[in-house]
Formats: C-alpha cells, sequence, structure tokens
C-alpha cells in the first residue's frame, strides 16, 4: 500500500511540473494524473514505465524547434484535457479491464502497449516529420500535398513514427522478456499511426470529427491490430 501510495505521489508531482513547465492545462494536469493511477493500478510497472516514455518523447518531440514551428504555425500550445483522455484514453480503458476481467484471456498489456505505440508515433511523426521532411504526401492518394494538413505524410516523418513505437516496444520487452511482443507493439503502433492519417485525410479534413476523436480512434486501432497479431502469432 505503501508503495502505492509513493507511486501516486510521484504520478502527481510529475503532472503538477508538466504544468508549471506549460505543457498542461490545469484540467489537463488533473486527467494526466488520474489517468496515471489508472495504468500503474492496471499495468503496474510495465504500464508506467511506457507512460513515461510516451510522454518523454512526446514533450521533446514537440519542443524540439518550437520556434521554427512557431513561424509556420505549427507549435503545440498547452495540452488540455480532451487531449490528454484522447491519447491516454484508451490505455485506461484497457487498464480498467484488465483490473475487472484479469483472465479474459485477452492479451491486455499487448493492446495497452501498442496503443502507447501508436500515441507515441502519432506525436512524434507530427512533430518531427514537420521539421525533417522533404517531400510530403496525401495518405490515400500518394500524391504531393501541404505540410501539416490533415491526412499528410513524409518518409521521415514515418520513420520517425516506427522508432517512437520500438521505444514503447523495447520496454515491452524489458519488463516481459517478449520479443514476439516486440514486433507485435511496433507493427501495431506504426498501423494505427497509419490509421491516424487515413482517418485524418477522409473524416477530419471533411469536418465529420476533430482531432480528439482521431486521436482516440488510432490508439483503438492499435489495439485491435496487435490483438489480431497476438492471434496469428499464437
Amino acid at each position: 500500500m505503501l508503495e502505492y501510495l509513493l507511486v501516486i505521489l510521484a504520478l502527481g508531482a510529475g503532472a503538477a511540473a508538466a504544468f508549471r513547465l506549460g505543457k498542461l492545462t490545469p484540467p489537463a494536469t488533473v486527467a494526466a494524473w488520474f489517468t496515471g493511477i489508472i495504468v500503474f493500478t492496471g499495468a503496474g510497472y510495465l504500464g508506467l514505465g511506457m507512460l513515461i516514455a510516451f510522454f518523454a518523447m512526446g514533450t521533446l518531440a514537440t519542443a524540439h524547434g518550437k520556434s521554427r514551428k512557431a513561424l509556420t504555425g505549427e507549435a503545440q500550445q498547452r495540452r488540455n484535457a480532451g487531449q490528454v483522455f484522447a491519447n491516454g484514453g484508451a490505455a485506461a480503458l484497457i487498464c480498467l479491464l484488465i483490473v475487472a476481467a484479469p483472465s479474459a484471456g485477452i492479451p491486455y498489456p499487448l493492446m495497452l502497449a501498442a496503443t502507447m505505440a501508436s500515441a507515441a508515433a502519432d506525436t512524434v511523426s507530427s512533430e518531427l516529420g514537420t521539421l525533417y521532411g522533404r517531400r510530403f504526401y496525401n495518405i490515400l492518394t500518394f500524391g504531393k500535398d501541404e505540410n501539416g494538413r490533415d491526412g499528410v505524410v513524409s518518409r521521415e516523418g514515418t520513420l520517425f513514427g516506427i522508432a517512437a513505437s520500438a521505444v514503447i516496444g523495447c520496454i515491452f520487452v524489458l519488463f516481459t522478456g517478449s520479443w514476439t511482443g516486440f514486433w507485435i507493439v511496433v507493427v501495431a503502433g506504426t498501423m494505427g499511426n497509419f490509421a491516424d492519417s487515413v482517418l485524418g485525410a477522409t473524416l477530419e479534413r471533411n469536418g465529420v470529427i476533430k482531432n480528439d476523436a482521431v486521436n482516440f480512434l488510432n490508439t483503438v486501432a492499435a489495439a485491435l491490430a496487435a490483438w489480431g497479431l497476438w492471434a496469428i502469432a499464437a
């Protein structure tokens, strides 16, 4: 119990630090804290390690080249509570399922890792692809398109996204020892990132849904992809 309380306090301190650094709004700070508590409750230090890695990669990628992004209008402001739940909501739901039905025969930890990989890949590929991408393409037509538009990708951004998924995959291996899991996490995370681009090019660009919904759906897609890949590999 003492260990659990110490982790909760540490999560609160981390969320408060993110607020003081200008990364989160006050409601987002509370949302991030509660999301962290749920993830730790359901997945322990595995979930906590992946959550920290996702936040660190997202923070570094967002801060990198901030002055250049400001010139193009791509600089990220403080994240609000909706954005926190969009990126971490699927992970939190999976962790609640772990607590409610731990023996359901579903690879919850793998699916959790895939949601984190997809969220990390989306953030890192968007932030760094904007800076380092040389040619930008519409994910549906592969025709040249404008940097920063919904559904637009670059080779460089895609590679950065795969690298971010691989970081989450490495954490999964450290805690589980499963290299099969590593590849599933990387592939599922990348698939989720591509799903984000497809949704952006279709539903978001046409005003049917907004970016928070796209971010949530791409993590759900990654979780389902991980489940399917696990079933194939089993």
